[in-house]
């Protein structure tokens, strides 16, 4: 199996052992470097089991020749062929699973990226099933309608495909897996004051809105920002079974997790590079806005980002879908997330607090708001000012608003929107194209008449007007409204407030 993006793709491990010549194996059929070295790990890994290891010249082939193989996983399949073909054992499965494996000296099997995705291409070819690590087990199992063979040495797997050992079949109980998932540490609760910040977070995640939060330190942005995949709903089984595909082809599943089952959280540095940010190499690999797909995309100090960095956002932000060119191909990796960015309003921190001089002169303000282009800020749905906490809210003995009321609101907002969208769960507000915008966000006069004030007085783009009539739809669900009335479009408007600052 090689991996294209988080497809997998099928691959015949083909070799010859030639009854004469010296002692050479060759791999071919576009291999990377870390292919190229299993002919000394497998032979290692073979002599060290006690098999041996062909003594003539051995040529393996890994077909399709044109598709460029990386990667250890081909270790296994490389010792079972030669196994196979100098006539140490035989077998009547080879054509019955598909098998993927690292090898270590001492014969042991390692695990590899992609097992989900491998799992995925076997139901898909009506195999029969897989074998892969031990590690990797209870990943590949989470696809039903396939045998899962988990071995732990080469031995095991020569002794499954010779029908010398029986191996029982990996299972796992996906009920249970999201049932652990669904606790969180962490609750809205725990945030004294803020109440407007925990509204605007509330619109945002009924929608599935981008947030930009503004405030001096020790606001608690990051605190809040943290909290709310804790008022998202559930990820559905095909929403977790296509993020765990992406951190399983990226090599970053966590150990002993079968399934991601909780909305993934990205919080990367502000030193993040755009290839880190949106993916890159020569093979291309997943960058932070695929590894937060169906989550939440968190960029604390947001000015700080390199400015290239920050542009290459704008396309998954729109299209929710990343695109990587190369010179002998592209690859397309999914990127739907949220974007939660937040950022001091002035260099120093304090031009927004009122018990805190500002140090920063208009000119350095200007400068550090100009990091962040017009274009990206128009792809932000809400921006928010999260003030200073004052004394008296920090030391009241009464909890806020909680998780579970944020959560009650969105849900039952977004089965406002699956029945809107004809049952389609993933289709949210923020995702609305202009022809739904136009037959779902209808507005009476006054609601026209507030959106056109506003365009006029704050010099809004298209896409921001877009942005306010998608934002109030999804407080008109909030609501339960039908209709998008003036005070939703007011508080949309209320939300934009911040275009004219930056």
């Amino acid at each position: 199996m090689a991996l294209v993006g988080i497809e997998a793709v099928a691959c015949e491990v083909e070799v010859d052992v030639s009854g004469r010549g010296l002692t050479h194996t060759t791999i071919v059929g576009l291999p990377d470097p870390a292919v190229k070295e299993s002919v000394d790990r497998v032979r290692s890994s073979m002599i060290n089991s006690g098999f041996g290891f062909p003594k003539t010249k051995t040529l393996v082939n890994l077909a399709p020749a044109d598709l460029r193989k990386e990667g250890p996983a081909f270790d296994l399949p490389i010792a079972l062929g030669l196994l196979l073909g100098d006539g140490g054992i035989t077998s009547d499965v080879t054509e019955d699973y598909l098998v993927a494996g690292e090898l270590a000296l001492d014969g042991r099997v390692r695990t590899v990226k992609g097992a989900l995705s491998m799992a995925m291409l076997a139901r898909h070819r009506g195999l029969r099933g897989v074998i892969v690590p031990r590690a990797n087990g209870d990943e590949a199992a989470v696809v039903t309608d396939i045998e899962v063979i988990p071995v732990e040495s080469l031995t095991q797997a020569v002794g499954f495909i010779s029908a010398q050992l029986d191996l029982e079949p990996a299972t796992v109980d996906l009920d249970k897996v999201f049932q652990d998932a669904s606790r969180y540490d962490v609750d809205f609760g725990e945030v004294r004051g803020q109440e407007p910040v925990k509204r605007a977070l509330t619109v945002a995640g009924a929608g599935g809105h981008n947030i930009l939060l503004i405030g001096p330190p020790g606001a608690g942005k990051t605190m809040l920002a943290r909290r709310l995949p804790t008022v998202l709903p559930p990820l559905s089984l095909p929403e977790s079974l296509e993020t765990t595909r992406i951190y399983s082809a990226a090599g970053q599943m966590p150990a002993g997790t079968s399934l991601l089952a909780t909305r993934p959280v990205r919080m990367p540095h502000h030193s993040a590079s755009a290839p880190a940010l949106v993916g890159g190499g020569t093979i291309p690999t997943a960058g932070e806005v695929s590894l937060a797909h169906h989550g939440i995309l968190f960029l604390d100090e947001f000015p700080e980002f390199p400015r290239k960095a920050l542009e290459t956002l704008r396309q998954p932000l729109e299209d929710g879908v990343v695109t990587i060119a190369r010179a002998h191909s592209s690859v397309q990796f999914p990127a739907w997330f949220m974007l939660v960015a937040a950022m001091n309003p002035c260099p120093c921190g304090y031009f927004t607090d009122p018990r805190r001089p500002c140090k920063c002169s208009p000119r350095q303000i200007e400068q550090y708001l100009s990091r962040i282009s017009g274009p990206l800020i128009d792809r932000i749905d809400i921006h928010i000012e999260v003030p200073a906490v004052p004394y008296r809210q920090l030391r009241d003995d009464r909890s806020g608003t909680d998780s579970a009321t944020m959560r009650t609101q969105v849900l039952a907002a977004r089965e406002q929107q699956k029945h809107r969208f004809d049952g389609d769960s993933t289709m949210l507000n923020a995702r609305m194209r202009p022809r739904q915008l136009r037959r779902s966000c209808k507005l009476d006069s006054s609601g026209e008449a507030l959106l056109r004030q506003a365009m006029t007085e704050l010099g809004l783009s298209a896409r921001a007007h877009d942005k306010i009539l998608r934002v109030a739809r999804t407080i008109a669900d909030i609501a339960d409204s039908d209709s998008i009335r003036p005070e939703h479009v007011s508080e949309a408007i209320q939300y934009r407030r911040l275009d004219r600052q930056l």
